[in-house]
């Protein structure tokens, strides 16, 4: 379950970064990684759902670690700023997921 996740993160962080370097889906190259990234990204999502984990944790940790990722490149390699209020935001979404993990444990016995 969690490689599909795994997957589906790096698939979606790809796609996002294609993103911006397709400038509005005007380069062909980057436009196409951008919705081969996505379409991985739900496919591997799906697969992750399929093998039993819960759409809360799933989409939460999908969204929060993709969140993260993206904004630190930005910051790290694409010259975007990210204040200490941005980096706050992204502890608190991590936590969030966090305790949606911990308090959802006891529903998977």
């Amino acid at each position: 379950m969690w490689g599909w996740l795994v997957l589906a993160i790096g698939s979606e962080v790809a796609g996002t970064l294609a993103l911006r370097a397709s400038q509005g889906f005007s380069r062909l190259l980057p436009s196409v990684l951008t919705l081969g990234g996505y379409g991985l990204a739900f496919w591997s999502l799906s697969q992750a759902l399929t093998r039993g984990m819960a759409l809360g944790v799933a989409y939460g940790v999908w969204a929060a670690v993709g969140v993260a990722a993206v904004a630190l490149i930005g910051a790290l390699f694409l010259g975007e700023s990210l204040t200490w209020v941005q980096l706050g935001g992204i502890v608190l979404v991590i936590g969030g997921v966090l305790a949606l993990e911990m308090g959802g444990s006891g529903a998977h016995a």
